[in-house]
């Protein structure tokens, strides 16, 4: 094993003449306040999926090394859950500053190793520092409550303490805002973190951990272990030290680490899968209503948990929706993120080959095809904005998150059919709602079974909301004061008078 200080830790990527602070591209791993090199030098690729050219080796941190982060992290914990709140605060708010000064260049890796558009990458930096700056503020609030006592001689309170050490696993869409959001939170109530990244995107990760250091973390307060995720995670949902676990990915593997969190009864948040409906009525403003389809299908060229998958719309707009929905869709941009199209590549070749098993599925069903429908010239990791019309409910694409730019339309009669089809789902994220009628907002928005409701928009996330999902998409909430809970326990003290 061999550690590195900030100044001698090498550099291994093509991105190094393309920004700035070129202390931001970092190959190794980050913990104890080291920067750490893979016990057997092993390394793994990390790609641009816009043209396949290399970017970089990272190393591939073991096991072993997984395990003992966990030591440095406990060891730590004690003295930054000892700070004043106020002090964990002020190395917050000079992590936030840090990365806002640095905006441009963690957009530019960002769009590099992960391939959406260059502006969408600079409004992710902006979203990842502002659950830093949000939860610099909640860790000053007051975290004691009395309670009115029931016993004539005693006074009693609740305090809400620090859980110990949290694993945060972390995926490649988001993969800077996806880290500050439950790292903030965490480090807010005192704990100390691990953050696994996803191997298609450490190099956002590590830039994080940079600007941590930079902006004084203690040692050992926040880790990033890159490397095979099997390998990093098993040690921690095995040790008890790890005490809560926070994940953003597949359902398949939010399952997994439910069972696994078990035998040592972890706090757990899992922000998994989502397969939004986006549900139209004939009495929405109808060009509104596609302006925010548009959005919702195409943001993050689909590789969103939030992305509307099904679009329900009423019958008597439906012709109309169709036709104003393909017409924009056909007119989308798609090229190399760097370039600012309206959509960039897909992670990997898995991703292109499911958008065309849902896309070859939903025709042989019935389906029509309306816009796009095949990969595009511009490379082997993009596909085509696609539209479906007439998809019957027992395609592919009706039962399962698509995760790309293909977006299924079909007609509904009633609010009932129309609420019944959209619920018809292991999932429960975000549904969408386009309608003028306040009666059917509260009804619909009642009945639907998701954590989140968006009515007439599409923007609806953001550091004061408490995002998160119901059935499968997942367990907690991740911003607001309910981003805190997972990591903190609850203490009653109940305290004689006399």
């Amino acid at each position: 094993m061999k550690n590195l200080t900030r100044s001698d830790a090498p550099l291994t990527t093509s991105l190094f003449g393309q920004i700035k602070n070129r202390h931001l591209l970092r190959s190794f791993g980050y913990v104890d306040g080291r920067w750490l090199d893979a016990e057997n030098g092993d390394v793994f690729t990390v790609t641009d999926p816009a043209d396949g050219s290399w970017l970089g080796d990272v190393s591939k941190l073991s096991g072993k090394q997984a395990e003992d982060a966990i030591s440095r992290a406990d060891s730590a914990f004690k003295a930054w859950a000892a700070l004043l709140p106020q002090e964990r605060a002020g190395h917050l708010q000079a992590w936030h500053a840090l990365i806002l000064e640095n905006k441009e260049d963690l957009a530019l890796i960002m769009t590099r190793e992960q391939g959406k558009p260059i502006s969408e990458a600079r409004g992710e930096i902006d979203y990842a520092a502002s659950f830093i700056e949000f939860y610099a503020e909640e860790a000053k609030r007051p975290n004691i409550e009395s309670i009115t006592s029931h016993l004539s001689d005693a006074e009693m309170e609740i305090w809400r303490e620090p859980v110990g050490v949290a694993a945060l696993i972390t995926p490649w869409n988001f993969p800077s805002a996806m880290i500050t959001r439950k790292a903030a939170g965490a480090l807010a109530a005192g704990c100390t973190v691990l953050v696994h990244p996803s191997e298609e995107t450490p190099f956002s990760a590590l830039a994080l951990a940079e600007l941590a250091d930079k902006a004084g973390l203690p040692a050992g307060v926040f880790n990033v272990l890159p490397g095979n995720a099997p390998e990093i995670v098993a040690p921690w949902m095995e040790d008890p030290r790890v005490r809560a676990v926070s994940f953003t990915g597949s359902t398949e593997i939010g399952r997994l680490l439910y069972r696994q969190s078990a035998e040592t009864v972890k706090r757990l948040v899992l922000e998994l899968g989502g397969h939004a409906p986006f549900i139209v009525f004939a009495d929405a403003d109808l060009d509104h209503a596609v302006e925010h389809a548009i959005a919702a299908k195409f943001a993050t060229s689909g590789q969103d948990c939030l992305g509307a998958n099904r679009f329900l719309v009423e019958r008597p707009v439906y012709d109309a929706f169709c036709k104003a929905f393909a017409e924009r869709t056909s007119a989308l941009t798609v090229g190399a993120g760097i370039d600012d199209p309206d959509i960039g590549p897909l992670m990997h070749e898995r991703a292109v080959a499911k958008q065309e098993a849902h896309v070859r599925d939903a025709l042989e069903r019935g389906a029509k095809l309306l816009a796009g429908g095949k990969r595009h010239a511009a490379g082997p990791l993009f596909y085509q904005p696609t539209v479906l019309a007439d998809v019957p409910g027992d395609a592919a694409i009706f039962r399962e998150e698509t995760f790309g730019p293909v977006a299924a339309l079909a007609p509904f009669d009633t609010e009932e059919e129309a609420i019944s089809r959209a619920n018809d789902t292991e999932y429960g994220l975000i549904a969408y709602l386009h309608t003028q009628d306040p009666r059917r907002i509260y009804r619909a928005s009642r009945a639907l079974q998701y954590g989140m409701v968006g009515v007439n928009r599409t923007k609806v996330t953001g550091y004061p909301i408490p995002f998160g999902g119901v059935k499968q998409s997942g367990l907690g909430r991740e911003g607001a004061r309910y981003g805190l809970e997972a990591f903190t326990e609850i203490k009653y003290v109940c305290r004689d008078w006399s």
